[in-house]
C-alpha cells in the first residue's frame, strides 16, 4: 500500500505542467470569485477627479483615463474574457465532435462531403477568417462567439474523424457489430470514450488560443465595446496612454498572458498523462 502511494506521488510530481497549470488556475479562480470582494470599487464607476492615478492602497492597479479602478476591471474582465473563451470552445465541441464521429464512422459520401468542407475552410488562416466573419456580423460579444465557433468547430471534427478512422478498425468494434449493436450505441459506448480524452486535452490548450483571438478581436474594435471590461478592449483603451501610464496596457496584457499560459500548461499536463497511460496500455 505504501509503495503504491509513493509511486502515485512520484507520478504527480513528474508532471510539472499540470502542477503549474493548477497553481495558475487557482489564482485565476480566486480573481474571478474574490476579485469584486477584494476591491471596494465598482468596475464601471467613473471619477474624473481620480483619472490616471498610480498604484496605491485604495487603487491597487491605479485608475484609467476615466478614473475607473483598474483592478476591479481586471477582475470583471476575467469573467467576461475567460467565459467567452470557454463558451466558444464548448459550442465548438458540441458541433464538431458529433460531426467528426458520424463522418469517421459512416465514411463514404458523407465523409467525402465533410472533407471538401474541411479543405475549403482550412484554406484560410483562423484569425483572418474570424476577422472577416466578425466584420460582416458587426462588433459585439455574441458575434465574436459566432465567428470563433464557425472557425474552430472544424478542427475538432477533423481530429475526431482522424481518431475514428484508426479506432473503428480494431477488433472490439467488429465484436460490437457482430453482437448487432446499433451504430449509435457503438459510437456512444465504445468510440466516444476512446476519443474524448484526446479532445479534452486539445480543448484545454485551445481555450488559451481562443482567449488570445477574443482579445485580439476586441483590441481592433470587432469585439467588446465600451464600457465593457474585457481584457482586449482594456488594451485598446490604454493604447493612447501607453507613454504616460503604461500600466493600463501592462496589467490586462499580463492577465491575458497568465491565463493563456495556465490553459496551455493544463492541456500539456493532460496530454502528458494520456501519453503515459497509452504507453502503459501498449506495454
Amino acid at each position: 500500500m505504501e509503495v503504491a502511494f509513493k509511486k502515485n506521488s512520484k507520478r504527480r510530481l513528474s508532471n510539472p505542467s499540470m502542477i503549474g497549470g493548477l497553481i495558475l488556475a487557482s489564482l485565476i479562480v480566486s480573481l474571478i470569485f474574490l476579485g469584486e470582494w477584494m476591491s471596494p470599487h465598482h468596475p464601471y464607476d467613473i471619477n474624473m477627479e481620480n483619472r490616471l492615478e498610480p498604484s496605491s492602497d485604495e487603487h491597487w492597479f491605479g485608475t484609467d483615463q476615466l478614473g475607473r479602478d483598474v483592478f476591479s476591471r481586471i477582475a470583471a474582465g476575467a469573467k467576461i474574457t475567460i467565459g467567452l473563451g470557454v463558451t466558444a470552445i464548448l459550442l465548438s465541441l458540441v458541433i464538431g465532435v458529433p460531426i467528426g464521429l458520424i463522418s469517421g464512422y459512416v465514411g463514404g459520401r458523407i465523409d467525402a462531403i465533410f472533407m471538401r468542407m474541411v479543405d475549403g475552410i482550412l484554406a484560410f488562416p483562423d484569425f483572418i477568417l474570424a476577422i472577416a466573419i466578425a466584420g460582416i456580423l458587426g462588433p459585439s460579444l455574441t458575434n465574436i462567439i459566432i465567428a470563433i465557433v464557425l472557425v474552430r468547430w472544424i478542427m475538432y471534427a477533423r481530429v475526431v474523424r482522424g481518431l475514428l478512422l484508426s479506432e473503428k478498425e480494431k477488433e472490439y468494434i467488429y465484436v460490437s457489430k457482430l453482437s448487432n449493436s446499433s451504430s449509435f450505441k457503438t459510437i456512444r459506448m465504445h468510440l466516444l470514450p476512446q476519443v474524448l480524452p484526446e479532445i479534452i486535452a486539445m480543448a484545454a490548450i485551445d481555450v488559451g488560443k481562443v482567449i488570445l483571438l477574443i482579445s485580439a478581436l476586441s483590441y481592433i474594435g470587432l469585439g467588446a465595446q465600451p464600457p465593457i471590461a474585457e481584457w482586449g478592449a482594456m488594451l485598446n483603451d490604454g493604447r493612447g496612454y501607453f507613454q504616460v501610464v503604461p500600466s493600463l496596457m501592462i496589467y490586462p496584457g499580463l492577465a491575458i498572458m497568465v491565463t493563456v499560459l495556465c490553459f496551455y500548461l493544463l492541456g500539456d499536463g493532460i496530454k502528458h498523462k494520456l501519453d503515459i497511460q497509452r504507453g502503459r496500455n501498449e506495454w
